[in-house]
């Protein structure tokens, strides 16, 4: 019988589960592995950036650092998100920058044992394997892990 992972005040949690900071992206729920998150924000005022890339929404400022804002919903080339839902936004760094994700929704912090980790199914829509490190069956849905560099690679696999 496996034991449970206690959770830190550090996020260090046992070899044997991983932690994740649960968000929602069109009805879809994915997981971000919680040492990358630095922040979560409600809704926020963008600038925007002229000529950027359709997936980035702008900029923000978060205490006094300019974050990149980058709309998952249009990265990953979904609708966009109705007007009556704010949305919220999940700061991860990459390369030493911050980058702000616009999510639907964030959840909570799930510990997870790295036995249940699988790969991406054949059956995985390709929109989410683009961005999936893997996934964990849940009891009542699937849960796609992100892979924060593929994610943030704007540049449509020519490198980062």
């Amino acid at each position: 019988m496996m034991s449970m992972a206690v959770s830190t005040n550090s996020g260090v949690v046992s070899a044997e589960a991983s932690q994740y900071v649960t968000i929602t992206v069109a009805d879809q729920i994915f997981g971000i592995p919680v040492l990358l998150v630095r922040d979560v924000l409600r809704a926020q005022k963008l600038t925007p950036i002229p000529l950027a890339t359709s997936e980035v929404a702008g900029t923000l400022n978060l205490r006094g650092r300019i974050v990149t804002a980058i709309d998952v919903r249009r990265r990953l080339g979904l609708p966009p998100r109705p007007e009556t839902e704010p949305g919220m936004s999940v700061v991860v760094e990459h390369h030493g920058e911050p980058y702000s994700l616009m999510v639907d929704n964030v959840g909570e912090v799930l510990t997870l044992s790295t036995q249940t980790y699988e790969r991406n199914p054949a059956t995985l829509a390709p929109q989410w394997r683009e961005i999936s490190a893997g996934i964990y069956r849940l009891d009542d849905c699937l849960l796609v892990v992100v892979d924060v560099d593929r994610l943030l690679d704007l540049s449509g696999g020519r490198g980062a």
